[in-house]
């Protein structure tokens, strides 16, 4: 089949490329690479997996009409292009997130509306969830209808949950078939590890693979909680998402176990192998104190299971970053 990526060259999309290339599909690429890189578009041998000059569209979907002439033939879309970062850069930038976000989820549904495929997997978040019900580590796991009354925490939240409510629109009345999945916190190579936009464990593996040059600072107390997710998971996810995902509704992509910060910390000190002094910076914000999912739902529909074990999924993520730096350095 055609497929077409929005975010394609992002964590999430570079691997999702990846297996739909390993699968047979003919796979092309919208991304504005601000954080997604064309490198991340290639095997492990540096050879592309698209045609990086004629799959990968390096446009801006916030602008209206930049997919108008992308979907010709297209059977799939896949939607996870949007605006994210780890949760200093998402506090300190909510007005602009939420606008960028709220048009490049419109103009993609848009797109989709005025030159119809088979049907569109929309991308969707955790942290679109009542900031009410994610208070701590011990906060029973989230469930589907659980996400209204809509009170996220973040704008991001806010925008994700809006885009879902356009694309479900779109499908009540174009016909147009959507699935929506709704992911809590992804990991896994390859990832932006940057002091900057960096997401919680890539930033605390890269604070490890500096130590002791850098002190290892974790933002918060380290009670604060997630649902984290490696993205060989999300993957599969996905994939299932296009054969058995649509018509059904929001469907949580997330373990049913919240793991704290401070337990995230203490595994990337041991997988490090260094004797590192762990400390909490409490001015630092945290963001919702603690969720995970009842995935029930997406076992029942999709067949869908978390496999891979945090510490396997720390440990192949902190060989990366740290091959990286090593090389960078």
């Amino acid at each position: 089949m055609k497929i077409l990526v929005t975010g394609g060259a992002g964590m999430i999309g570079s691997n999702l490329v990846k297996r739909l290339v390993a699968e047979g599909h003919a796979v092309s690429v919208v991304d504005n690479l601000w954080r997604g890189r064309r490198d991340y578009l290639c095997d492990a041998d540096g050879k592309p997996l698209i045609n990086l000059e004629r799959d990968l569209h390096v446009r801006d979907l916030s602008l209206a009409g930049q997919m108008d002439d992308l979907l010709d033939g297209v059977d799939y879309v896949y939607h996870l292009a949007d605006i994210v970062a780890g949760i200093g850069y998402v506090f300190n930038h909510q007005g602009s997130i939420f606008r960028q976000n709220l048009l490049i989820n419109s103009n993609v549904i848009d797109a989709v509306r005025r030159n119809p495929v088979k049907g569109l997997i929309y991308v969707g978040t955790a942290c679109s969830f009542p900031q009410k019900m994610q208070f701590g580590v011990e906060a029973p796991p989230l469930k589907e209808e659980d996400l209204y009354p809509a009170d996220p925490e973040s704008a991001y939240g806010w925008s994700k949950l809006m885009g879902e409510y356009e694309a479900q629109l779109l499908e009540k009345e174009s016909g147009i078939p959507v699935s929506v999945l709704s992911l809590h916190n992804v990991y896994g190579s390859p990832c932006d590890f940057s002091e900057a936009s960096s997401q919680v464990i890539p930033a605390l593996i890269r604070k490890a693979v500096e130590y002791p040059a850098q002190p290892f600072v974790v933002w918060g107390s380290g009670a604060q909680g997630r649902a984290f997710v490696h993205v060989d998971d999300i993957v599969e996810g996905l994939v299932k998402a296009m054969k058995k995902g649509f018509g059904e509704g929001t469907i949580q992509i997330g373990p049913d176990v919240c793991t704290s910060i401070r337990e995230v910390a203490q595994t990337i000190v041991e997988v490090s192998g260094k004797d590192i002094d762990i400390a909490f910076d409490t001015s630092k914000p945290e963001g919702d104190k603690g969720r995970c999912a009842d995935y029930s739902k997406a076992r029942r529909v999709l067949g869908w299971e978390p496999r891979v074990s945090l510490r396997d999924g720390l440990a192949e993520t902190y060989r990366w970053v740290e091959a990286r730096l090593m090389t960078r350095d």
